[in-house]
Order: structure tokens, then C-alpha cells, then sequence
């Protein structure tokens, strides 16, 4: 297991990290468990999850499973998405707010400190220098070590770094959004910003929703039991034409190498200089061995560069952010 910096920071995180959204929803903790165990015996230290995952199952799941091996790893949460309602629904992430979420969150967990917490995505109403005050304080309480924030626009995380700087309040240390060959959108402006703010990038969705693993070919039917099979929304977003042509020769150049489409995926991520740790949830512990596998993979420039050529194929915004901010 390779592990680097986030950032700047002192922070110090496995190059695969383990998504745990699934935990308390899709999965009980007793499912969770080998998962989990497979992750640590694996090397994992990024342990990444929220308090709106499974309304509050999954910290919980995590806090019953880690027990006594909470302190080897890096235990990251978020913050500002409803518990109760719709997972996407944001609510306005007030110091009051703040405040409870993260005692909620340091009792589920069953620990005293967060490594990382994470503004989940900005509500309209949400004062950033709210959040920067009640952050910082979280920090000199003990009660969190760094700060991030997820599912911001690049102008957003910039206005934020300029807010701490400028009130000696502490700076976020890293970002977290989607970003994969299919998704680039990131490339613009995200991600030429947090390497100006020196700050690192977590990804999530490195597979596509499952795209990525190479069960999906053109002009087949979506397998059963799929993610795709399971949310039909994702359908017309990743399953296209235009979509699956990219896949298709990425496929193709995968197995020129005698490698697969979801190796390819993690080795051209791990090759990103800004990113400290790619974000994966999975519902097997196999799937734990097989993206840590992954990034043995080192890819080299000329690949990264044909690469690169093939999955730009396809128009730069298709999808964007999943909040607006």
C-alpha cells in the first residue's frame, strides 16, 4: 500500500480508501464487518463516511466494528446533508448546527476526535465564515484534527481558503468530489485551484457507478443486479452511446496490457499528482483486494497520455457537480 500527504497537511492517508456509504443502508453492520477487516489487514487508513450515510448506520456500523484499531487509521466524516430526508437534501450547515452534528457523529463513532471532517455540500443559506468559526473551534476543542469540504465548485473552496487565511481560522486540507476517466469535469478548474491552495483531492465514484468494472459492454443489456439494474436514474447518464464508446476502448486498451478496465481506472487516478486517496465504497471484501491491487499498476506518461486522449473523447460538462454551489 502507497500512502501520501493530503496537501500541505500533516495528514497522512492509504492511496485506496474505503467509501463506507453502503454501511447501515444497503448493508448491516455484521455485513459490513469482513469488509472492513479485509480493509485493515489490507493496509487502509481512510476510512470515509458521513453522518446522512444510512441516517446515521453507518457511523454507528463503523463505530461497533473498529473498536481498539479506531486509533491506526484516519477516520474521516462529513456534515450538512439531512439525516432524515432525501440523502441529497442540504440543509443549512449553521454553527448551532455544527455544533450537534458533530457530537452525534463522535458518539456513533464511538471516538473522541474526527482526522477529517467534511462540509458534505453548501446550502444556500449557509454562511461560509459561519462554518469556518465553528470548524476551527472544533479543532482547538480537540474534537477534529482537519477540516475539508465535499461537493464545492472551485470558486467556493478558493473563497473559503481566503476567508481562513485572512481571519487566521483553520483552512481546509482537502476536497472531495466526483472524478473519473468518465468525469472530468473537475480538470477545469477544481483541481488547477487546490493545487495553487496546495490542498489535496479525494475522488469518489472512481468506477462510474460501476461502469468502470467492465461489466457493461455496448449494446448489451445492464446485468442483473448491477447498480445500473438497481437506480434507474443512473441509466441515461452513464449507459449512452457516447459513454460506452469510451468504455469500449479503454476496454480495448486495458487488454492490450493484459490488464482490466477497473485496474486502469485506479492506476490512472493514482497517477494524479493531487490525489492523496481514491475514495471506494464496495459490498465485498474482494472488491477491497482488487482496487488496492489496482494502483500497483504505474502507469507511464506516454500511457497516461493516450489515456487521457481516449476518455476526452466525450464532451467536457456532461455531468457536474451534483450540488450547485
Amino acid at each position: 500500500m502507497q500512502y501520501r500527504h493530503v496537501g500541505n497537511s500533516g495528514l497522512k492517508v492509504s492511496l485506496i480508501g474505503l467509501g463506507c456509504n453502503n454501511f447501515g443502508a444497503r448493508m448491516t453492520t455484521e455485513d459490513a464487518r469482513p469488509i472492513v477487516h479485509k480493509a485493515l489487514d489490507l493496509g487502509v487508513t481512510l476510512f470515509d463516511t458521513a453522518d446522512s450515510y444510512g441516517s446515521g448506520g453507518s457511523e454507528s456500523a463503523l463505530g461497533d466494528i473498529l473498536g481498539s484499531q479506531r486509533q491506526d487509521i484516519v477516520l474521516a466524516s462529513k456534515f450538512g446533508l439531512s439525516l432524515e430526508d432525501s440523502p441529497r437534501r442540504v440543509v443549512p450547515a449553521t454553527r448551532d448546527y455544527i455544533m450537534d452534528a458533530v457530537e452525534g457523529s463522535l458518539r456513533r463513532l464511538q471516538t473522541d476526535w474526527i482526522d477529517l471532517y467534511q462540509l458534505h455540500a453548501l446550502h444556500a443559506e449557509t454562511a461560509m465564515d459561519e462554518v469556518l468559526r465553528a470548524l476551527d473551534d472544533l479543532v482547538t476543542q480537540g474534537k477534529v484534527r482537519h477540516v475539508g469540504c465535499s461537493n464545492l465548485s472551485a470558486w467556493r473552496v478558493v473563497d473559503a481558503d481566503w476567508g481562513a487565511e485572512t481571519q487566521g481560522l483553520t483552512s481546509f486540507v482537502s476536497s472531495q468530489n466526483e472524478y473519473n476517466l468518465l468525469n472530468r469535469g473537475v480538470e477545469k478548474e477544481l483541481l488547477p485551484a487546490l493545487r495553487e491552495k496546495k490542498m489535496g483531492f479525494l475522488p469518489f465514484y472512481p468506477l462510474a457507478a460501476g461502469v468502470l468494472t467492465g461489466k457493461y459492454h455496448k449494446g448489451g443489456a445492464i446485468p442483473a443486479g448491477t447498480r445500473l439494474d438497481k437506480m434507474d436514474h443512473l441509466v441515461a447518464r452513464f449507459f449512452n452511446d457516447e459513454t460506452m464508446d469510451i468504455v469500449e476502448a479503454l476496454r480495448d486498451f486495458a487488454d492490450a496490457r493484459g490488464r482490466t478496465l477497473l485496474e486502469l481506472s485506479f492506476a490512472w487516478l493514482a497517477s494524479r499528482d493531487v490525489i492523496p486517496s481514491i475514495i471506494a465504497g464496495t459490498s465485498r471484501p474482494e472488491q477491497v483486494e482488487a482496487n488496492v491491487a489496482a494502483v500497483e499498476w504505474q502507469l507511464t506518461d506516454d500511457e497516461v497520455d493516450e489515456i487521457d486522449r481516449i476518455s476526452t473523447l466525450s464532451s467536457d460538462a456532461r455531468f457536474g457537480s451534483l450540488f450547485r454551489n
